[in-house]
């Protein structure tokens, strides 16, 4: 039962716990996330072995509820950093990158605001080809069409065309001509 690092886990990885006693507890256990760490509330009375089970069986049940509940928008945001330092030397900013409901395009952009939007199907995507479609994306901040220019700064991306065939097969639509790039 450990404070975390600056990225909320502890040294083995695992969520950290904080046990909070209370003398008005009279039997009951609960558990929540606060800022990255497990809060433990049991009852004064408690022995410590109890405790640390309680911790163990806690913790396990909400790293499984975190890990269904999926990628988070900081998750997205953190993976577009990576991508902008790696794509596009680091020159790129942003007001805004979150997870939307989009139903016709898997991302937008509005370059003068600076919000990128993901469509919230993509959190199923293979990592490869979310960071395409966050590359797309961040590319706009910098050019707002599709012309040359764009596809060459897309294009800075390896694995480019492998993820467009990706979202191409499962989106009918992308195949058809005169459609708009779904992507946008």
């Amino acid at each position: 039962m450990t404070d975390g690092g600056p990225d909320g886990r502890s040294e083995n990885g695992r969520t950290p716990v904080r046990v909070v006693s209370s003398p008005r507890r009279r039997s009951t256990v609960s558990a929540r996330l606060v800022d990255g760490v497990i809060e433990l509330r049991v009852p004064a009375w408690m022995p410590p072995a109890e405790r640390q089970r309680w911790a163990d069986r806690m913790r396990e049940r909400i790293e499984r509820r975190v890990r269904r509940a999926g990628p988070t928008d900081r998750d997205l945001e953190q993976r577009a950093r990576v991508l902008n330092r790696r794509h596009f030397d680091g020159r790129l900013s942003w007001s805004s990158i979150a997870y939307a409901e989009q139903r016709r395009r898997w991302g937008s952009c509005s370059p003068s605001a600076g919000v990128i939007r993901i469509s919230s199907r993509a959190a199923a995507l293979p990592g490869w080809v979310l960071d395409y479609l966050l590359v797309h994306e961040l590319a706009h901040l910098e050019v707002a069409g599709h012309g040359p220019t764009f596809w060459r700064l897309v294009n800075r991306y390896p694995l480019t065309e492998r993820a467009r065939g990706y979202l191409m097969a499962l989106d009918h639509r992308a195949g058809d001509p005169g459609e708009p790039d779904p992507v946008d």
